[in-house]
Formats: C-alpha cells, structure tokens, sequence
C-alpha cells in the first residue's frame, strides 16, 4: 500500500501530490495492476487531507486510466507505469543500485550524488532541458 506524504508548502496542489505520488508508486513497482488504493477517509486520517481531495485525486487518476472506482468496493489500479526491465530485479536497477553504492562509499552525500546524477542526464538528454 503506499503511503502518502502532503508538503503544503511545496507549491503544488494537495491532490496532484497524490496523483503524482501514487503514479511514481506505479513507475517503481510498488504499487501493480490491481491492487487497492487507500480509502479516502484512509489518507484523510494519515495525512489530515480532506477526504473530497483525496477524491478529485482518484477522478485524476481515472481520466488518465490508471485507476477505476468500484462502487462499494474501493479504488483500484487499472494499469502500471514500470518501465519494461526497469524493475528492482533487473540489470539496469543493479547497475544503478552498484553506482550508488559506489558513490556512497566514495563518500559523496546525498545533495551530491543527485547533482552527479542530474549533470549526467542533462548530457544524456539534452531534450529534456527546459
């Protein structure tokens, strides 16, 4: 099940935390083609969100077909958004999950691990710029 966690001083609107937390959830594999997502009242206890929000939320995420609500039942993932071979087991996460380690223990931090990361990727993808 995931967890939400609400920034109300991140600038971006409560329910798109949540639409984008539980599709980042998709695109990790931690959360699969079926299973459930957190009641409303669920998130509105753990997060003190209104339950409306959490809502419009689930609405989002059923525009964009990733979820369904089924009367009485609850709101369910209808699809995932892991990429094919990008999962925790598979060659390209362990050569990621290799690198960090490395970083680690050449002694980078955190702050300076992802500046690393994000100049490569910059470079990699000089597309994504702007």
């Amino acid at each position: 099940m995931v967890v939400f966690r609400i920034d109300r001083r991140s600038g971006v609107a409560t329910y798109l935390q949540i639409v984008h937390q539980v599709e980042q959830a998709l695109r990790m594999g931690a959360l699969r083609e079926g299973d459930q997502l957190p009641t409303a009242a669920q998130v509105a206890s753990s997060t003190k969100v209104n339950p409306n929000t959490t809502l419009k939320a689930y609405r989002a995420l059923e525009s964009a077909g990733l979820a369904e609500v089924r009367q009485g039942a609850g709101t369910f993932v209808t699809r995932s958004l892991a990429p094919a071979g990008g999962g925790p087991a598979s060659p390209l996460r362990q050569g990621l999950d290799a690198w960090l380690a490395e970083a680690r223990a050449a002694g980078l931090s955190g702050p300076e691990v992802r500046a690393l990361f994000e100049q490569a990727y910059a470079a990699a993808h000089p597309e994504a710029r702007g």
